[in-house]
């Protein structure tokens, strides 16, 4: 019992220093809704979140796979922080008596197969990013019907902001793909796509580009026997995408103006589309993924994509720019995974390029980061 007393003060004191060592510095973020005052994001990159829920017996702030204990006042207004998160974007939401629901102070995201809330935690490198007072292009929205998925679908497409000031210029084009229980808003929303390409543009270190990014998840229509239709989307990219952007869009069509890239699951179908197709692609970048293989497993090049990588002198000559980023703070099976398919291409002497994104795991600061670097070495 004396051990139990001891321990609990102990805990109680640990408390009080935890709290008195939070830093006061707490400023609204980013991304919230106009005008709301919470969320809020300190120097050290603590949340802390409130909301009005006088009736509620328990909320948590529920962020990065932890969940964090908040304190009603008088007023019934609920107060609460996390511990310091990675710069960069991140999902969270608020657990109210045991219901997981969106906080009303942010913006909403569609990640993580929902629509909920976002943060943006300052990073020292946002500038690569920022709204800037730089020429800007135009992100459209462009819906159109798949035969092959027998549905409607849509993609966002940036033209840099010369594009409209030069009717007879055409321009490459970079198809670029989110990850999984996401949607095509992730990186025009989440990941800044037309910033980043404003800012590179603007400042002569990317060539101008369209970029296309449309929704991953396509599948074949539902057959009356019932189990999960096949994944599409190579098909759709291949014979319904690709067609209709060089269609509506002043393309230079062909595969030495065309590139492809995507993050985690992105990643992976974005590989299997180029090097199933060598002859519609001369760019690949993989952000946070390659394929899906086991990573402890050495790879069979003679197996592996129906051996697309056993001749690298081929693949050498047929792609421009091989590119893999990574980073350094991410969970396997990533590092293992990629770590293995970057062995298995200095065995076939396949060049390649890799970019390790500071102190970020698998999230969109990673993304954003890879994507700047990447961009500023196509169609050069």
């Amino acid at each position: 019992m004396k051990n139990t007393f001891v321990l609990i003060a102990a805990l109680f004191i640990s408390g009080i220093c935890t709290a008195q060592d939070v830093v006061e510095d707490f400023q609204p973020s980013s991304v919230n809704q106009p005008g709301k005052q919470y969320p809020q994001v300190n120097s050290e990159g603590r949340v802390r979140a409130q909301i009005l829920a006088p009736e509620a017996n328990n909320v948590r702030l529920d962020i990065g796979g932890v969940k964090y204990e908040m304190v009603k006042d008088e007023n019934g207004v609920w107060t609460g922080e996390s511990e310091p998160q990675d710069v960069g974007f991140h999902y969270y939401q608020l657990n109210v008596d045991g219901a997981s629901v969106p906080d009303p102070g942010t913006k909403y995201f569609y990640g993580a197969g929902r629509w909920g809330s976002g943060i943006e935690i300052p990073a020292d490198d946002r500038n690569i990013y920022a709204l800037k007072d730089v020429p800007h292009g135009l992100v459209s929205e462009q819906t159109y019907f798949s035969e092959i998925t027998q549905s409607f679908r849509r993609c966002f497409v940036y033209t840099p902001a010369e594009y409209a000031e030069n009717p007879e210029k055409r321009y490459p084009v970079l198809y670029l793909q989110h990850g999984s229980f996401e949607d095509e808003t992730g990186w025009p929303g989440q990941g800044h796509a037309n910033r980043i390409l404003d800012n590179l543009i603007a400042a002569n270190k990317a060539m101008p580009m369209i970029i296309v990014m449309d929704n991953g998840y396509a599948y074949k229509p539902q057959s009356s026997g019932g189990g999960r239709p096949a994944m599409v989307f190579e098909e759709v990219m291949l014979n319904e995408i690709i067609p209709m952007i060089d269609k509506r869009f002043r393309t230079i069509a062909d595969r030495e103006h065309r590139a492809i890239a995507g993050l985690s699951m992105g990643a992976n179908q974005t590989m299997r589309i180029c090097m199933n197709n060598l002859d519609k692609f001369a760019y690949y970048g993989g952000f946070s993924g390659t394929s899906n293989y086991p990573s402890s497993d050495e790879i069979n090049v003679e197996t592996f994509l129906n051996g697309a990588f056993k001749n690298g002198k081929s693949v050498n000559d047929q792609i421009k720019v091989f590119w893999l980023g990574l980073g350094t703070k991410e969970p396997e099976p990533f590092p293992g995974s990629v770590g293995a398919f970057r062995n298995m291409l200095e065995k076939q002497g396949i060049d390649y390029v890799y970019y390790e994104s500071p102190e970020t795991a698998h999230e969109w600061q990673t993304w954003r980061r890879s994507l700047h670097q990447y961009a500023q070495l196509l169609f050069k």
